[in-house]
């Protein structure tokens, strides 16, 4: 008897086993740094930018994250997606290079410098905090850098963009003079969202709305002249009460009363003068019966209805200042809450604002910047805070007798991003760029040239992304560009003794030039005459009647604008400080400077928005082509993620757990039109699904050890139609098409469940089953077998090639085993690689009926 082992032994010399360097195991955490480093040795990106590019160019513009902590899920997965576009554009045969960048100024930043310095800040000047910042956000650069590349993203980190930068600056400034010189920058005293913890203005895209209690109020503002109240609801004689009318307001901000000039009403809308439990007052007749509800057993008598317009020019007094102030007319009134009668306090509201300009009224403030009333309210609110003046205007207002009625309610309030305390409307002196004054070369305000190419010119991904950006763009206010901090580039106005502003394009560009050479800091040590040292005011017909004396006259004083430019007109002048500067952009007769931005939905607001305006002030063209945008992480309940709330997953762990290739397909697989749930079991669930495409490569891999694409390859022909190998060729070039057409269109979710069902039903459910015995049994050159190797040559080399843009390290150690070599080779790379073409093959039309079939 011969022994078993032996027998065994002798069996297993017969047959055509796996043989492959690329390992079951994938040890990503391990491997991954291993194949960065290959890049980087190789000089990966540039050359890929050395290479052939027969589709042309793709330019692709990266919106700066900001410069503050390590990255989060949100950048995991904003960095994935724009590192699949990069990839497949650059497989598509298109040269996308690719620039990253940072957003290095701002509130955040100097924030947290503070908080970190304590009671040390308050001795330090202006240019100390601003060293202090500047450290702080090279720090977190190089931190968010390192981290990003652990992801597997391919990008020019040797020569990034950061908003900090003296070239950026200058190219900043360059904007700021075209949209001054062509009349889009004025100044103002308006209301503007205030932050009260961080003393500044605030613009839309830095508020948060969240939910909030506060006081809504029923107030009665006594008439200055009864009789004409009267004479306007055509009431005379005896039908005249002998009480005095007042005029009920309804308000949910009761510290803004102090500054109340005006009360609004509509002029076509009815209004009624009712008696209502013992005081006579004005109120909008549909909105009667609610006013009566709200309070338990009110007695109510109509005794006359007049309308809106009779009650225009009517003066009331202020219920507890020595005031009296008129009855306008506004279009904004309605009748959806409230009384038909609007409190208006052109200091506290854009509403406000605009029928006070129009009236002629004061826009008065008696609101400090660190919140609190100055000495021209009343003295028993003179010092307090506006929250805590709240409960004492409406005691104030109960006592006197003015107050019908009051109740806390829940509403959705904006709040600083940044600090998450609640805003206030306060009108203060600021710089704007204008969306609704006609300027520029084709006399046309920023609104209607966004709104017009937001509707033809730019294409939207996901679709809704057109009405929610043009929603927007509609309803948006002047954008304030000015904030009052330290760390940021400087607005370079400059003011004489009167206060008047020296700014125009000239001007504006002499300091950009100043600013190139020295950087931002050199505003601040420089004197101001120093810093127009090249600005000639004689050549210059925009400058101010003024400016050449006090320039000519060293005595005369002339100081600095202390404002620092709203981070977002940074950020917004990328286009120009990177696309064009650098030489990136689409040429002067493209209709877009970039093909593509890839944000989250909150950029419509944001970054997209905030971009787009100066691009068409400057350039009179959209930034981008495209606009594709994702949703927000949230727990798997739906709830936002968070640190505070202790729900969030930290990228290092992840990548620690799992590996870049796998947090890399789940990104892959999600559907980010809108808010995405994240849970850890879903990364366990992608590395389940990342291990099945690994081994089906490795299986396909282990089985051409033996063959050489050079010499063994197999010629199909119509006899092998019929075939399992045409068959699995043909649903190849089936797969191509599909993954190709979703990777160009951005539906990422598309290719890699094409790619998945690939490799689990087509191959390994039914190709690989199939093969495997002619693949261990067959003679190693026989016919059918090399056809069934040439079949699955084809099948890794396409495979390989179309997961290389979301799998990048296991691609590239697939590709490496397929053309047997290793890490140390030079020549070759999966990602210099295109996309497959289609296999030329016969397949026997039975092949969909025996299919459907089996």
């Amino acid at each position: 008897m011969t022994d078993s082992k032996t027998e065994q032994r002798s069996y297993k010399k017969t047959l055509n086993l796996p043989k492959t360097s690329f390992a079951m195991k994938a040890n990503l955490v391990q491997r991954e740094p291993e194949f960065q480093k290959r890049w980087a040795h190789i000089d990966l990106y540039q050359r890929l930018r050395t290479a052939q590019h027969p589709a042309g160019p793709f330019v692709f513009h990266d919106g700066p994250p900001y410069a503050n902590g390590a990255i989060h899920l949100g950048h995991l997965l904003n960095k994935v997606l724009k590192d699949l576009v990069v990839r497949t554009r650059t497989m598509a045969g298109f040269d996308v290079p690719y620039v990253p960048g940072w957003d290095c100024h701002g509130l955040p930043i100097e924030h947290k410098v503070m908080r970190d310095l304590g009671d040390k800040a308050k001795d330090m000047n202006a240019m100390q905090i601003r060293r202090r910042c500047h450290t702080d956000a090279e720090k977190f650069v190089k931190l968010q850098a390192k981290q990003m590349q652990r992801l597997g993203t391919l990008a020019d980190y040797d020569n990034p963009y950061l908003t900090m930068d003296s070239s950026y600056e200058a190219a900043t400034l360059e904007v700021f003079a075209d949209l001054v010189a062509k009349g889009f920058v004025h100044r103002a005293l308006k209301p503007v969202h205030w932050s009260i913890a961080n003393r500044t203005a605030l613009a839309d895209a830095e508020l948060e709305y969240e939910d909030r209690q506060d006081t809504s109020i029923y107030v009665d503002f006594e008439a200055a002249d009864p009789a004409a109240v009267y004479d306007a609801f055509a009431l005379a004689g005896d039908d005249r009460p002998d009480q005095t009318p007042c005029f009920m307001i309804w308000t949910t901000t009761p510290w803004t009363l102090p500054a109340n000039l005006a009360i609004a009403v509509q002029s076509h809308f009815d209004y009624d003068l009712v008696r209502l439990d013992g005081n006579i007052t004005i109120v909008a007749s549909r909105l009667v019966d609610h006013i009566v509800d709200l309070v338990d057993g009110a007695k109510l008598q109509r005794l006359a209805t007049t309308t809106g317009d009779k009650l225009l020019g009517l003066t009331y007094r202020h219920p507890f200042i020595d005031r009296t102030s008129p009855v306008v007319d506004a279009d904004y009134v309605t009748l959806e809450d409230g009384t038909g009668l609007v409190h208006t306090a052109p200091g506290h509201g854009a509403d406000d604002f605009n029928t006070g300009h129009r009236c002629g009224l004061d826009i008065y403030c008696p609101v400090k910047d660190d919140g609190t009333f100055d000495d021209t309210a009343p003295d028993w609110l003179t010092g307090l805070d506006v929250w805590t003046a709240n409960d004492k205007v409406v005691d104030h207002l109960r006592e006197s007798g003015h107050l019908y009625h009051a109740h806390t309610f829940t509403h959705s309030y904006p709040h600083d991003w940044r600090s998450k305390t609640p805003t206030i409307f306060r009108a203060t002196e600021q710089w704007f760029v204008a969306v609704d004054q006609p300027a520029g070369d084709t006399n046309q305000t920023l609104r209607d040239r966004a709104l017009h190419v937001t509707a033809d010119d730019v294409n939207f991904v996901p679709q809704w992304g057109r009405n929610r950006m043009r929603g927007m763009l509609e309803s948006r206010p002047d954008w304030c560009i000015s904030r009052q901090r330290a760390w940021g580039l400087p607005i370079p106005a400059f003011f004489n003794e009167a206060g008047a502003p020296l700014l125009t394009g000239a001007s504006v560009r002499a300091i950009a030039d100043q600013l190139r050479a020295y950087g931002s800091d050199h505003w601040f040590t420089t004197e101001p005459r120093d810093l127009l040292a090249d600005y000639e005011p004689a050549a210059d017909p925009d400058a101010p009647d003024w400016a050449a004396s006090v320039l000519a006259d060293a005595a005369a004083p002339l100081t600095k604008c202390l404002d620092i430019f709203d981070v977002w007109f940074e950020s917004g002048s990328s286009w120009n400080a990177v696309m064009r500067q650098r030489g990136l952009a689409r040429p002067d007769d493209a209709p877009a400077h970039s093909d593509l931005y890839l944000e989250g939905s909150d950029q419509h607001r944001g970054w997209f928005q905030l971009s787009l305006l100066p691009s068409l002030g400057v350039t009179g063209k959209s930034p981008f082509a495209t606009v594709l945008t994702h949703g927000f992480m949230v727990d798997k309940d739906g709830r936002k993620m968070s640190k505070s709330s202790g729900n969030a997953l930290q990228v290092e762990d992840l990548l620690k757990e799992f590996g870049a290739d796998v947090c890399r397909w789940w990104v892959a697989t999600l559907n980010t039109d809108n808010d995405i749930k994240v849970d850890h079991d879903f990364f366990a669930l992608a590395g389940e699904e990342y291990r099945k495409v690994r081994n089906t490569i490795r299986f396909l891999l282990s089985n051409l050890s033996d063959f050489d694409p050079d010499t063994d390859p197999y010629n199909f022909t119509d006899a092998d139609a019929a075939s399992v190998d045409a068959w699995a060729l043909g649903a190849l070039n089936d797969l191509i098409t599909t993954v190709t057409s979703a990777y160009d269109a951005y539906q990422y979710r598309q290719a890699t469940e094409a790619l998945f069902n690939f490799c689990n039903d087509t191959l390994s459910a039914t190709y690989l089953a199939a093969v495997k015995d002619r693949l261990y049994c067959d003679k190693p050159d026989s016919p059918r077998r090399r056809r069934t190797q040439t079949a699955m040559h084809h099948v890794a080399d396409a495979l390989i090639r179309l997961i290389a843009p979301v799998l990048v390290h296991t691609a590239d150690e697939a590709w490496l085993s397929l053309n047997a070599t290793d890490l140390k080779d030079q020549s070759t790379c999966v990602h210099e690689q295109t996309f497959p073409a289609s296999i030329d093959v016969p397949v026997h039309n039975a092949w969909p009926a025996v299919v459907a079939a089996r």
